[in-house]
């Protein structure tokens, strides 16, 4: 999957920041949980709904920034 389909920004959910495949997970959210010292892991134990690609996508768009 591209990385454009992972990341999107709607205007209404989450303040128009930049979330993860429309869910309203932030990327801000992942870079932060894994900050914080949390594993991938648990992040996704913690949210089912999002997968391993989901967060190197948050990863390498952290990078880029």
């Amino acid at each position: 999957m591209r990385q454009d389909h992972i990341i999107t920004i709607e205007p209404g959910k989450r303040g128009g920041k930049p979330c993860i495949r429309g869910l309203r997970i932030t990327v801000y959210d992942v870079l932060e949980y894994l900050a914080s010292g949390m594993t991938p892991g648990e992040i996704l134990e913690d949210f089912p709904e999002l997968n391993m690609n989901d967060i190197a996508t948050a990863l390498k768009l952290q990078q880029k920034l």
